[in-house]
């Protein structure tokens, strides 16, 4: 096993701690951790699996996780790692038994659930060192897929943001990008507070029906596991097919991007017709089409605050907590948050992203140096 160690170039008074570098030559296993502060507690962060993933990528991820954790008010820091493989690579399983056994000696980190990954993969590394977050409920997890906590919270961020600048979300035209759990969710979250999802889509394409789509139109389910299917391949007797990248710009009032990173830069971000973006995915929107968007007055609700479900649930998992709890405590402290972040983003004219990282970093530095840490 080779083991390389290097903090380099993006270093700052938070972090990283680490990065490290995993390659097995015998199985041809390649990843990326980055831990990138552990002041608030071991730092939770979940391992995404997919071929061209970038330790600048895995960075921006961990600090992501660092200031959710820490925004959150959850004794965690925060850490990603990447396995740099296709997610339906066919020995999959052997990979991640492989993967948590290099891990094993890290154990400032808890690996989570992530793009490419889910409740069967921590399954898999938590019966290999015992150690993983969002497991199963037979291992008495809190399954994060299943449940959809994060899309969830999502739509309860968009619900208070859009309160907040005196629009409603009942009838509101919604596009959200990325169909798997997230996206999903959040769809059913939307249409329950009477908001109109109009476009979706996944990697392959999406759909588009200015009327409203319908969520059972867009998937089937499994007759064993009655989980839903994607069925982009499916005929839509409503509705048009449309290009990934065409979602970002049809005339919507909100857009969720809740899949990839940066797929709103200042390359498309001119198109966006959208007065409310909520941040599902990490890190889906540059900094540079963040400003230009609040610019032209379109509100942006930052990652690390409006899709903190997720982690929220895995903290209430690892002190044995319940579903239920993991939902209330969630919806409390995104709504409370969104809130918060909006107000001080108000009053100090500043970018919701601003007010958050300055509310989240300021926890981490008071751990840091050892003062109470609100």
């Amino acid at each position: 096993m080779i083991i390389e160690q290097e903090v380099f170039g993006y270093a700052d008074e938070i972090g990283p701690e680490k990065i490290v570098y995993f390659h097995d030559p015998r199985t041809q296993l390649k990843a990326i951790l980055v831990v990138d502060n552990t002041a608030l507690g071991p730092a939770v962060g979940g391992v995404r699996m997919a071929p061209n993933v970038t330790t600048g990528e895995v960075f921006r991820l961990a600090r992501a996780m660092t200031l959710k954790n820490a925004a959150a008010g959850i004794p965690f820091g925060g850490a990603k790692s990447a396995l740099l493989a296709e997610a339906d690579v066919v020995d999959r399983d052997e990979m991640l038994k492989v993967y948590a056994r290099v891990l094993r000696n890290q154990v400032d980190y808890i690996p989570g659930p992530d793009m490419g990954t889910d409740e069967h993969c921590m399954a898999v590394m938590h019966c290999e060192i015992g150690r993983a977050a969002g497991l199963p409920a037979e291992l008495g997890g809190i399954p994060l897929d299943e449940i959809g906590i994060t899309g969830y919270g999502a739509a309860e961020a968009a619900e208070v943001a859009a309160r907040f600048i005196n629009r409603d979300l009942r009838g509101a035209r919604v596009a959200i990008e990325g169909f798997g759990a997230v996206g999903q969710a959040c769809f059913r979250a939307l249409v329950d507070k009477g908001a109109r999802v109009v476009a979706v889509s996944d990697i392959h394409g999406g759909v588009y029906d200015p009327e409203g789509l319908e969520f059972e139109s867009l998937v089937t389910r499994d007759p064993v596991t009655a989980k839903p299917n994607k069925l982009w391949n499916r005929r839509f007797e409503k509705g048009e097919r449309i290009a990934c990248a065409d979602l970002f710009s049809l005339d919507v009032d909100v857009i969720i991007p809740g899949a990839r990173p940066d797929v709103i830069t200042m390359e498309n971000v001119g198109n966006v017709k959208a007065w409310l973006v909520v941040e599902a995915a990490n890190i889906p929107v540059s900094i540079e089409a963040e400003i230009w968007l609040a610019d032209h007055g379109v509100l942006v609700i930052p990652d690390f605050i409006a899709n903190a479900g997720g982690v929220i649930a895995i903290s209430v998992e690892l002190r044995k907590g319940s579903v239920e709890e993991a939902f209330e405590v969630a919806g409390q402290q995104i709504r409370t948050n969104v809130q918060k972040v909006l107000e001080i983003a108000r009053d100090e004219n500043v970018l919701p992203r601003v007010a958050a990282e300055t509310m989240a970093r300021r926890r981490v530095l008071n751990a840091m140096r050892g003062d109470r840490v609100d």
